[in-house]
């Protein structure tokens, strides 16, 4: 199944505008399939193929979305943490990445720093797929934009606003506001902006940005509001992080500055009483764990573009 030039899945400023949507309209497919996914929508030789999943961090909805995916297409996976591999004692990313190229079909790697991801992906000759990373989280992604199409329809034109942290989720996001032609309004505190590259990179592409530090602003007509953990895995000023992103807490108040049927959405795991309250987190406007389910289609299409579907 490996080809000489692999499919990867690195993040959604690399791949073509056509090519992701064919992806998230590949997730919606194969969610209205339900578990069995149709021949005519599956790689070539899928009950032959190998997953190898490879973890630095931990995780519940990638590990176990990407492990049921494989599946349910029809193949096979392995599990790994980074303490069971040879890295962890000083082997380098490369000779991995060559040996598993000669065992397995595909790998996805949650890796902590962007340089794993793209060092790996350098050196395999099989699809690698970015399950997260410091930099960016682009599965998570495709699931978003699918959720939000469920609840309302194509999301081309609409308005998503982005609330707190302007952290790995969010650069993804403004990575998709470009590639799905949607506008993006970010409101965070000036120290926890985006990278500046990724701003860079929008505003080349001519892509619909804003970046604020006023939550209402960034909030104010949006078709969805959005947050993410305010300390993430790995932060180490967990309490400075706290009292800076108070003012961007997800709660009725600031919906009711969104649109009149604005959808909520959070990639979990989410903190009540932190970055959104309970009553947003379990009201009618949630569309959370809709979001989460539908990683597992998201991973599916994934896979199966990768895998030459």
């Amino acid at each position: 199944m490996p080809t000489a030039s692999p499919r990867h899945f690195l993040d959604l400023d690399v791949l073509d505008a056509a090519t992701l949507r064919s992806i998230v309209d590949a997730a919606h497919a194969m969610k209205r399939a339900g578990k069995r996914v149709p021949a005519k929508m599956l790689p070539k030789d899928i009950a032959d193929a190998v997953l190898v999943m490879i973890f630095e961090k931990p995780s519940t909805r990638t590990r176990v979305s990407f492990d049921v995916a494989m599946r349910q297409l029809g193949g096979q996976t392995i599990m790994l943490n980074h303490t069971d591999l040879q890295i962890g004692r000083g082997e380098s990313i490369a000779d991995t990445a060559r040996v598993l190229s000669r065992y397995v079909d595909a790998i996805m790697i949650r890796a902590n720093g962007h340089d794993t991801l793209n060092e790996l992906a350098r050196h395999a000759t099989i699809p690698i797929i970015n399950g997260l990373t410091d930099r960016s989280h682009p599965c998570q992604i495709i699931a978003d934009i699918m959720t939000f199409e469920e609840a309302k329809g194509p999301i081309a034109g609409h308005s998503i606003a982005w609330v707190g942290d302007g952290n790995n989720v969010a650069a993804s996001w403004m990575h998709a506001a470009v590639q799905f032609g949607f506008e993006l309004r970010i409101g965070c505190p000036n120290s926890l902006r985006p990278d500046a590259a990724i701003e860079k990179w929008v505003q080349k592409n001519k892509g619909r940005l804003l970046i604020t530090d006023n939550a209402q602003e960034a909030v104010l007509g949006a078709d969805c509001v959005v947050t993410d953990t305010w300390v993430s895995m790995g932060d180490k000023d967990a309490e400075r992080r706290k009292k800076l992103l108070k003012p961007y807490a997800v709660t009725d108040a600031l919906m009711k500055k969104a649109g009149t049927d604005a959808i909520f959405m959070h990639c979990l795991p989410a903190y009540r009483g932190n970055e959104v309250t309970e009553q947003v987190l379990e009201g009618p406007q949630s569309v959370v764990f809709d979001e989460a389910e539908n990683r597992l289609h998201a991973q599916k299409a994934i896979l199966a573009w990768c895998l030459g579907a």
